[in-house]
């Protein structure tokens, strides 16, 4: 594979790494916070969730400066963005202010997972480019892994979740400083700045066979000389597409069990210390699963990946469940790491993947965000109500609503998700867009 495009998208990967850092950093400070500050179940999922509401104005916002300004600066200005958010959320001195950062913190996540996935499909090979949207989600599940051992690491004092919260900008700068020397993607020079020179520059050091590239980007350009919207008649079969698998992510639970995993634990006996370790196992479970579907989405496709994630979903969610009506907490540990398992070689692998290549490049960055929202709306609710149905609902009723959303996506996949395994961005255009 290409050296620079190895480079490039490693460095854009990295957004990943805040993505997850700034996601996953909460659960370690949550209770901490709620304490502190003497919130209500209301307030302290709000605080929770906030920086997941800035996430849906990320996402929805996101397309916006990559198509104006395009997809490096954007990535530049999420970078410090991290760094900001991080910086003052540590340095909170009360609820609202630390809402307040945390929001930007989310707008950073939002637009990362909008325009990171871009920039990779758009730079990288048809025959590499699902591998290489993973290194996105690897980074993402790293940096989960890295907050969760950092929150176990730093734990032991009263102010022990400020510095959980910021770390965040340490790896912030080192990002913004390595998208200093990434290009910019041939699809915005050529679609969006009539940069042929700079596009073919980009493409000679990317693509072996640089001219055919960019006279099939020109000429899918060619067959789109009007304008298009995102939300025609002509859209409506890729907008159904990432609607659905993004309702499908967030309803699987994950978000749950990412933000609230050690209240989780500790709600089956496990003590504070030993709950921060074992939500340190889901980073490890995460990552072990993500590489397997970076290893194999190029080879067996995203559907297999799919069946296999859905399966392993309903069985874990089915099994936390029954723990939770039969009162029987001993086993739920590693039914959680089967659910994370299950989303990380599923859902966790393809996401991104598959939104980022199914909207054609006139309307990719706002379809992309499409999805996006979605997700994170969702994910924002989840978070936010997830406190007060447990508390009064409980355990089995939550986590068996999961699993029926996971019998859904089951049938999603039999009947209406196509794949896109080994095809060029344009022959996928032809394949599912309404002409």
């Amino acid at each position: 594979m290409n050296k620079h495009v190895i480079f490039w998208s490693i460095t854009v990967g990295l957004g990943g790494m805040l993505f997850g850092l700034d996601v996953a950093v909460i659960s370690g400070a949550e209770l901490a916070i709620q304490k502190l500050w003497h919130l209500d179940s209301w307030t302290h999922g709000l605080a929770v969730a906030t920086a997941l509401y800035g996430t849906v104005v990320g996402a929805a916002l996101g397309g916006i400066p990559a198509d104006k300004f395009g997809r490096k600066q954007t990535l530049l200005w999420i970078g410090i963005s991290f760094f900001i958010s991080s910086i003052g959320a540590a340095l909170a001195t009360d609820v609202n202010l630390f809402m307040l950062f945390r929001f930007l913190g989310g707008l950073g996540i939002g637009a990362s997972s909008v325009v990171a996935p871009i920039y990779i499909s758009e730079i990288a090979p048809p025959q590499h480019r699902g591998k290489l949207v993973i290194s996105f989600q690897l980074n993402v599940v790293l940096g989960i892994l890295l907050a969760y051992i950092s929150n176990y690491l730093l734990q032991g004092g009263d102010d022990d979740w400020r510095y959980m919260l910021g770390m965040v900008a340490i790896p912030s700068l080192l990002f913004s400083f390595l998208i200093l020397f990434t290009p910019e993607t041939p699809q915005f020079l050529l679609l969006k700045r009539n940069d042929q020179a700079g596009a073919l520059k980009v493409l000679t050091l990317a693509d072996p066979d640089p001219e055919g590239t960019l006279k099939r980007i020109l000429d899918n350009a060619k067959a789109q000389v009007k304008k298009e919207h995102l939300f025609s008649k002509k859209f409506f079969t890729p907008l159904l597409l990432s609607f659905l698998f993004a309702f499908f992510n967030q309803m699987s639970g994950i978000n749950a069990i990412i933000y609230y995993a050690p209240r989780i634990y500790e709600l089956t006996g496990l003590g504070k210390e030993s709950a921060l370790l074992s939500t340190a196992g889901i980073g490890v479970a995460n990552l072990l699963f993500t590489l397997l579907g970076w290893y194999f989405i190029d080879k067996i496709g995203r559907r297999i990946l799919m069946y296999i994630g859905s399966v392993g979903y309903i069985i874990s969610l089915g099994l936390i469940a029954f723990s939770f009506y039969q009162e029987s907490y001993a086993l739920v540990p590693i039914y959680i790491f089967l659910f994370i398992a299950s989303h990380a070689i599923g859902q966790g692998s393809v996401i991104w993947v598959f939104i980022s290549e199914i909207f054609p490049n006139s309307v990719r960055a706002s379809g992309m965000a499409w999805g996006s929202l979605t997700h994170w709306l969702l994910a924002a609710l989840v978070a936010n109500f997830f406190p007060i149905l447990t508390e009064n609902f409980g355990g089995t009723f939550i986590f068996s609503l999961f699993g029926i959303m996971m019998v859904c996506q089951f049938f999603y996949v039999m009947f209406l998700m196509p794949e896109t395994k080994g095809a060029s961005l344009e022959d996928i255009e032809k394949q599912i867009i309404i002409h």
